[in-house]
Parts: C-alpha cells; sequence; structure tokens
C-alpha cells in the first residue's frame, strides 16, 4: 500500500502537498493579523504608528527579499532554501506570540517576512522543477487554489481565535503547521538547483536591487500618512528609480548575473508580468477598499466582512485549479484575456453599490470576480513559469510575485488617493458615507479601464508555450 502511494509518478503530488503547507502559512499570515490588530493594541497598548508597523514590517521585508530569495533556491538549492524560509518562519511565529511589546512584535514580524521571502519563490520553482510541463499548470492552478483558501479563512480563524482565546494563538497555530512542513519537505522534496553552469552570488545585485525594492516598497507604504509629493515620498521614490536603474545596468553587464535580463526578450514572459502587475495594481487596492466599504458604510463587522468574500474565494479555490489544467491544454493566453474582461466587469458591478446596498447586490461583482481572478491568476503564473528555463525557476518564480507585490502596494496606494479626492470630512461627519462611496466608485472605475488594459496585453504578448526542456534540465540535483 505505501509504495503504491509513493510511486514516482505519485511522488510529485506529494511533493506539492508539502510545498501547499509552507505557501497555506504564508498566505494565511497575510490577513490573519489584520483582524486582531484591535486586540493587539489593547492589550500591548501600542501606539496607532506602531500597529501599523505591526503590519508594514512584514510586508517591507517581504517584498524586498523576494528576488534574493529566488536567486538563492536556484544557487543553494529550492529544498534547502524553503525548509531555511519554513523554520525561520515558524521560530519568528512563536516570537510574535510571546512578544509583551511592540519593539518585540515588530522585530519578529520582520523575521517572519524574511521567512515568507524565502519560502514564496521556492515553491513555485518546486513545482516548475517536479512536474513536467503537460501538468505543470494543473499543479500551478492546485497552488493558487490554496492561496486562496488561506485568504479565504485568514479573516475568519483570525477572528475566532482573537475573540475566544487570545490573539496570540493567531501565530501560535503556525508552529505545529511549520514543523509538519519540515518533516514533510525532508521526506517529500527532492532537491533542485541551477545546475546550467559556473555559479556565484551575485552581490552587487543583491545589494543594488535590496535598496531599490526597500525604497521602492517603503515609499508606497508612506504614502498612507504622507502626500504622495511630500518630500519623504518623492526621496525614497528617487532612490528607488537610481538604485532600480542601477540594478539593471550592472545585470545587463555581469558575466553571472543575479537576474538574467534576456529573459524579458520573451514576450510571454514579459507579458505574463506585466499582467499580473496589473491584476495587483486593480484588484488588491479595490479588496483593500472592499472592506473598508462593508465596515465602514455598510456596518459589517470584521468577521462579517470576512465571510462576506467567501463566494468569491471558495470559487477561485475550486475554478483555478480546472484554470490551470485547461492552460495545459489550450494554453494561457486566451484564459487570462477572458479572466481580465471578468475581473472588469466585477469591478464594474462594484460600482454600482452604495450605503443602501444588501449582500445580494454584493454577490453579483463576488461571483464574477471570482471566476476572473481564478483564470487569470493560474494561468498567468504558468505562462510566466513555462516560458523561462527549469533551472531559472527560482528567479522566475520571484519576478512573478515581486509583480504581484509591487503592484499590490501600488494598487493600495492609488486607489487610497483616487477615494480620498472625493472625501472632504471626517468619518464621523454625516456627509463622510456619500463621499466615500463616490471615491470607491472613482477608483472602481480606474480598476476597471487597468484590467481591460490587461486584456489586451494578454491576448497581444502571451503565446502558447513550445517545451524544449532538456530532460536533465528537471532532474534532482545530485545527493538528492
Amino acid at each position: 500500500m505505501r509504495a503504491r502511494l509513493f510511486t514516482a509518478e505519485n511522488r510529485k503530488w506529494w511533493t506539492l502537498a508539502a510545498v501547499a503547507v509552507g505557501l497555506f502559512m504564508i498566505m494565511l499570515d497575510n490577513t490573519v493579523v489584520n483582524v486582531a490588530l484591535p486586540s493587539i493594541r489593547k492589550d500591548l497598548g501600542i501606539s496607532i504608528s506602531e500597529l501599523e508597523w505591526v503590519v508594514n514590517a512584514y510586508a517591507l521585508t517581504f517584498g524586498v527579499l523576494l528576488l534574493s530569495g529566488g536567486k538563492l533556491a536556484d544557487l543553494l538549492g529550492r529544498r534547502a532554501i524553503f525548509i531555511a524560509g519554513l523554520v525561520i518562519f515558524t521560530g519568528a511565529s512563536l516570537w510574535c506570540g510571546l512578544a509583551a511589546g511592540a519593539t518585540s512584535l515588530i522585530a519578529a514580524r520582520t523575521v517572519q517576512g524574511v521567512g515568507a521571502a524565502l519560502m514564496n519563490p521556492a515553491t513555485l520553482s518546486i513545482i516548475t522543477a517536479t512536474f513536467p510541463p503537460r501538468q505543470r499548470g494543473t499543479a500551478i492552478g492546485i497552488w493558487a487554489g490554496v492561496s486562496a483558501l488561506a485568504l479565504a479563512f485568514g479573516p475568519i480563524i483570525g477572528g475566532l481565535l482573537t475573540q475566544d482565546i487570545s490573539w496570540s494563538w493567531i501565530f501560535f497555530i503556525n508552529i505545529p503547521v511549520g514543523v509538519l512542513g519540515v518533516v514533510g519537505a525532508l521526506f517529500l522534496i527532492d532537491e533542485s538547483k541551477d545546475m546550467s553552469h559556473e555559479q556565484r552570488l551575485d552581490l552587487p545585485g543583491l545589494l543594488t536591487s535590496g535598496i531599490g525594492l526597500f525604497a521602492l516598497t517603503y515609499g508606497l507604504i508612506e504614502t498612507n500618512d504622507h502626500a504622495w509629493g511630500s518630500t519623504r515620498v518623492l526621496t525614497l521614490f528617487a532612490i528607488a528609480a537610481v538604485f532600480l536603474a542601477a540594478f539593471v545596468m550592472l545585470e545587463l553587464r555581469q558575466r553571472l548575473p543575479m537576474l538574467d535580463m534576456t529573459l524579458f526578450k520573451n514576450s510571454t514572459f514579459s507579458g505574463a508580468n506585466a499582467v499580473m502587475f496589473m491584476v495587483g495594481l486593480a484588484m488588491f487596492g479595490i479588496f483593500f477598499y472592499n472592506s473598508l466599504f462593508l465596515q465602514n458604510i455598510l456596518g459589517y463587522g470584521a468577521i462579517k466582512t470576512g465571510a462576506t468574500f467567501l463566494p468569491m474565494t471558495v470559487l477561485i479555490i475550486f475554478v483555478a485549479p480546472v484554470a490551470g489544467k485547461l492552460a495545459d491544454h489550450i494554453g494561457p493566453r486566451w484564459l487570462m484575456g477572458a479572466g481580465m474582461v471578468l475581473l472588469t466587469g466585477s469591478l464594474l458591478l462594484f460600482a454600482t453599490l452604495d450605503a443602501q446596498s444588501t449582500w445580494w447586490d454584493i454577490l453579483p461583482g463576488l461571483v464574477v470576480g471570482g471566476v476572473g481572478m481564478a483564470i487569470t491568476m493560474a494561468p498567468t503564473t504558468a505562462a510566466a513559469m513555462g516560458s523561462v528555463p527549469v533551472d531559472k525557476a527560482g528567479v522566475g518564480s520571484a519576478v512573478i510575485n515581486s509583480m504581484r507585490q509591487v503592484g499590490g502596494s501600488l494598487g493600495i496606494a492609488l486607489m487610497g488617493a483616487l477615494v480620498a479626492t472625493a472625501v472632504s470630512v471626517s468619518p464621523f461627519n454625516p456627509a463622510f458615507a456619500s463621499q466615500f462611496v463616490e471615491g470607491y466608485h472613482r477608483a472602481l472605475h480606474v480598476g476597471a479601464a487597468i484590467t481591460l488594459a490587461g486584456a489586451i496585453i494578454a491576448v497581444t504578448t502571451v503565446r502558447r508555450i513550445r517545451h524544449a526542456e532538456a530532460p536533465s534540465a528537471a532532474e534532482p540535483a545530485v545527493g538528492a
């Protein structure tokens, strides 16, 4: 029986299960913490600015180190880096739960971000190295479904643990999951790395990309409290532009670059990354302001808000694997285009909501958006990963994840700026609701224009992947 369970054909699916454990932890932490913030503030007696950094410290470290994590996975071994990230994330979760003050909690969240940045690119690169091209889209579809599952249950789990036990348990719950993930990775994942040619660490690339991404991410975070034209924000964006430009110039001249810039000569890779950036830009900011609309305008509580989005996330969970499998057979191009058109329709449906809307008014937008996200995200990721050589899977994964992360951060800032253009009174003023709704509609219409542009990019740049990998490319490294 055991022999049948762990045949060569079945083993790769067990590998996917092991990878999914780590992915679930990362994505769960993106949403589970938000629900607990009021309890954390009350229990630890910390300020609003310190509370913001409980969220920002994780997002900042995660965004800055994604590219480095992907390169290290290719260089040192994907299983090794995945396990290292899992151990760091699990240990930091214990630290978070035991934190007795703001400084300790923020430091622990920073370390959690380091672990997540090592794990996240490794999950996709392990899938790419493990699955043959004919099954890769299916596996990535399941990967996307697991992400949606964690995002769906994060607010509900966070609300229940915070309400019935203690906010510390939103972190403690990661510990048994992390231990299970490490054991599973050791026994179920074969080691793989970039064996294509001489390898070395590109320190100038690591330094310039790290500083550039730090300044960009920090600048986007600062737009929440400072005007886009403020000295602080403009200085951070200028630093980001200088160092990211330096990174590109260095990588074009390096003999063994951290990021092979020739990857972007492939129109499918460039198009898929552009679409992923636009999904983040349009949808992640709208998700954030949808939550504010439900709570501030319709008066929903945190748990009810999380539950409201369940139809969308349940659809993603079930449709994404189907979309991934379909992408294996017909290619990702038209699925991506259709998905982005559906997202455009979803945003326009949300733009019909107002202060008198009911859950039944919200449901059509959730259903259309759920199907749209499912048939966009999985094929887009499959297109990007299918257009890079397997030995560059870690870096390819890091790029597509960075596009989503940076697009999401920029989207929250952009949509916030659009909402703010219509709001001129305090939240306690009777006129606030109508002004917020006006700004919310404005942001939704801009988001719809972005997703429609993404549909055009998808169908004009993405091509059917012609797999011509050497048989050895996906083989485990010697000594696995």
